[in-house]
């Protein structure tokens, strides 16, 4: 086990610039799964589903990095199931992954996938919700100050990061369960390392104050091991 007091810097597979399309298809593929199975979706499908009741208007939310696209799935079905509307857009700056999200899609789910920077995306169009999952560890301290700070500018109902809680517990629980699931070997690679690269509640706060959200923006441990980041303007 690598050493959790501090964030690891390592280097996760999947980022790889030399990764070929079929293995990025396959390890995205069970990282949905893997979603499904940690029940990950759950405290995100929550935040929406009231942020779009509250909602003066159909709302524009934006995933940033949404991988294979389940996230998006799972909240256009919530949405449907409760008769409410949102405009959904994903976007994600690698480009094997609208490929991916599309091919797993249905047509009639009515999902906008984009490769590109959000940043930019956003100069054109404001959305009303920002919402990230196993993002931000993917990013550096600076980087994810940034985000936060852009988030907060952008984002006119609110913002929702979930992401991982760096802890012994879910790195030996992952780690046996991704041999035992014979995952896709990056998931088996990359899973355990992105639980070294995630957080800790201390560092959120640090992170949130770097930021200046630190007071308009709540960080709240979730099962199984979750730290999600939430900010309502509602």
């Amino acid at each position: 086990m690598p050493d959790l007091r501090h964030r690891s810097q390592a280097a996760e597979w999947m980022d790889g610039a030399e990764v070929t399309p079929e293995d990025f298809a396959a390890c995205v593929k069970d990282l949905a799964a893997v979603n499904t199975v940690t029940l990950a979706r759950g405290p995100t499908l929550r935040f929406v589903t009231e942020a779009v009741r509250q909602a003066p208007r159909t709302p524009t939310i934006l995933d940033v990095g949404f991988g294979a696209g389940d996230m998006l799935r799972a909240i256009a079905e919530v949405l449907r199931a409760r008769g409410l509307s949102a405009r959904l857009v994903g976007i994600d700056l690698n480009p094997r992954s609208e490929p991916v999200a599309r091919s797993l899609t249905p047509p009639d789910a009515s999902i906008e996938w984009c490769t590109g920077d959000a940043y930019a995306w956003a100069e054109r169009e404001r959305p009303d919700l920002i919402i990230s999952s196993l993002v931000t560890h993917h990013m550096d301290d600076a980087e994810v100050v940034r985000f936060c700070t852009w988030m907060e500018a952008t984002a006119g109902l609110g913002w929702f990061v979930n992401d991982l809680h760096r802890h012994a517990l879910p790195w030996y629980g992952f780690t046996a369960l991704a041999a035992l699931a014979r995952w896709h070997p990056f998931v088996r690679h990359d899973g355990p390392l992105s639980i070294a690269r995630s957080f800790r509640r201390d560092e959120w706060h640090a992170l949130l104050r770097q930021a200046g959200v630190d007071r308009a923006a709540s960080v709240r441990w979730r099962f199984p091991f979750r730290y999600c980041v939430e900010r309502r303007r509602w």
